[in-house]
């Protein structure tokens, strides 16, 4: 078993009692459950489940994101989001879905945050930490909804027996995410409950992505700077691109780079990542149970990986050659494999890595001062200089970016952006960044020559919501194009 987490995730599974915990936790009478340290615990873990099936971030939402990049196209079921005209009804209903998990998740914290003050052999340290951790989790899940549908609905521990509520603008909904994580910023303890659960760093890694979502970049600045200063990360060091699996493989325990990942392993049966199986071809070896190949890229025809230079280990980590009646460039993603599985992935999913902490003080110290500085130029050339296979503390002449080739504010953030580009291709963070910036039509109608619609930046609100919830009118409240 990789991680102590999948334990308690698998007992949530098989248990009848945390069955209710996953599925129906409103069911659980508060006078016989969220009064031990262990019954708050599974209530706890019941947050994580929605969300880590292969209908969510187990997979699916991975698809999506990676396919709206410059740098890759969708097959089969996915093929309509190349068009960038919105979605067709098979891709409605995906992310229909995935609201519906986001939702049960924010329940399931919902009735932590709700019952934990009431329980009765609890300490007011215990009480503390368990609702700093539903709150950051709750916090967190609202943020994935608000980049994709933007004002939502806010359920909370007060509400949460409510049907009909309206849809909160998306300035309301980012004010409750801040409120959310900044409690758990303060109230998280230091070391996580267990791996695969937030702690205190945790909680500024996301304040800092949120902030820059919030266009507050000093603030960001400053909240990423505090997760460099406290020196419990750094990046992991890459000589040949197979040192990526150190980061990225499915047998990595945890290391240095890792702040926040989405656990999961090969077995017991249900706890594998999906995603691997979505990205490779079957019979290529990187994953032996079979692959749908749903999306590639063109190692020619793609501007962005033409241009992708061939000595940055990175490229030679992500691709692989493989044709399929697509023409004799086409490649495929290789950043999740997992050779010897027989069952499902065993790979983490990394949300949040101390690459992604560099990255965004180098981008917030632009944004926030007009101009890059030497110690942003730095952070961003630890990242690069790893990714050539150099000591990312040690300054390196053969591949230093230099600061006075970038000194101006918008040239060193297109760089930092090609760079993440570059780091992060896979994660399902390309396309969020994009948008955050204003730049997501204007990069693929560069790249793809595609025309982006507006109405394609952001997923409507589902049926499943509006036939149900009477305060939202499903004409009125709908985003646009929908």
């Amino acid at each position: 078993m990789k991680q102590s987490l999948l334990i308690i995730l698998t007992a949530l599974t098989l248990a009848s009692c945390s069955k209710m915990l996953e599925e129906k936790p409103k069911s659980i009478a508060a006078e016989t459950f969220y009064n031990t340290p262990a019954e708050v615990e599974a209530g706890l873990n019941a947050i994580y489940q929605p969300i880590r099936g292969s209908g969510n971030l187990g997979a699916l939402y991975q698809c999506q994101m990676e396919i709206y990049t410059e740098y890759m196209y969708g097959r089969g079921s996915h093929a309509p989001l190349n068009d960038y005209t919105g979605l067709d009804n098979t891709n409605i209903t995906r992310v229909g879905d995935m609201w519906a998990t986001f939702y049960q998740a924010i329940r399931n914290a919902n009735i932590v945050i709700q019952k934990t003050p009431g329980g009765k052999e609890l300490s007011d340290a215990d009480k503390q930490r368990y609702i700093a951790e539903a709150r950051f989790m709750r916090g967190l899940w609202y943020f994935y909804l608000v980049r994709n549908w933007a004002g939502v609905p806010i359920r909370t521990e007060f509400n949460m027996d409510s049907i009909d509520l309206k849809r909160n603008t998306k300035e309301e909904v980012y004010a409750f995410i801040l409120a959310d994580l900044q409690y758990a910023e303060t109230n998280l303890p230091d070391a996580s409950r267990l791996s695969g659960t937030p702690n205190k760093l945790v909680a500024k890694t996301v304040l800092t992505d949120v902030l820059m979502n919030m266009n507050r970049y000093a603030d960001a600045r400053d909240k990423a700077l505090e997760v460099i200063n406290s020196k419990k990360y750094s990046l992991v060091r890459v000589t040949v691109p197979e040192d990526f699996d150190k980061i990225f493989g499915p047998d990595v325990q945890s290391s240095t780079e890792e702040i926040f990942y989405i656990k999961y392993s090969r077995t017991p049966s249900g706890q594998g990542f999906a995603y691997p199986q979505y990205a490779h071809y079957p019979g290529t070896g990187y994953y032996p149970p079979g692959g749908f190949y749903t999306f590639y890229s063109d190692s020619e025809q793609n501007s962005f990986i033409k241009n992708w230079d061939k000595n940055d280990l990175r490229y030679t980590f992500n691709w692989y050659p493989q044709t399929f009646g697509l023409g004799a460039t086409t490649i495929l993603n290789r950043k999740f494999s997992d050779k010897t599985t027989t069952t499902s992935g065993g790979n983490d999913y990394p949300m949040y890595r101390y690459a992604d902490v560099l990255m965004f003080y180098a981008e917030c110290v632009a944004q926030a001062g007009g101009a890059p500085t030497a110690d942003a130029m730095e952070k961003l050339n630890m990242v690069h200089r790893r990714a050539y296979g150099k000591d990312p503390l040690a300054a390196d002449a053969t591949v230093d970016l230099k600061l006075a080739d970038y000194s101006s504010k918008q040239a060193f953030i297109d760089l930092v952006v090609k760079e993440r580009g570059y780091e992060n291709c896979s994660e399902a963070k390309r396309w969020p960044d994009l948008k955050r910036l204003g730049i997501a039509a204007q990069v693929i109608q560069a790249v793809k020559g595609k025309t982006v619609q507006q109405k394609h930046l952001l997923w409507p609100i589902p049926t499943i919501e509006y036939n149900y919830n009477k305060a939202i009118d499903p004409v009125k409240d709908q985003n646009p194009g929908y």
